[in-house]
């Protein structure tokens, strides 16, 4: 099953290369794609970069992060080092329940 992943950008264009690394980025949540329905980012640009990612899991929970930052690239960083977090933390809380 793929996860889907969604990529919106406000305010500004996301380049290849921004959109390349966040490509990259995404490979460390490779361990729990069958986990994840979709990942929904919305990365806008105000005075900072708001950087947002919405998760949706296979068992209907729902788990949103983010991250300000006034570069794209560390907002982006700082935005997966969260969700990695969360959806680690949702892994563990369903195993508990099983």
């Amino acid at each position: 099953v793929l996860m889907t992943t969604d990529v919106r950008a406000v305010h500004f264009d996301l380049s290849e290369a921004n959109r390349a690394f966040l490509d990259k980025k995404l490979e460390r949540l490779a361990h729990a794609k069958d986990l994840i329905v979709d990942l929904l980012f919305a990365f806008t640009k105000e005075k900072q970069f708001k950087c947002e990612c919405t998760v949706n899991f296979r068992w209907g929970a729902q788990a949103h992060v983010q991250e300000t930052d006034f570069d794209l690239l560390p907002g982006i960083e700082k935005l997966m080092d969260k969700l990695e977090q969360k959806i680690n933390k949702e892994k563990e809380r369903v195993k508990e329940k099983k």
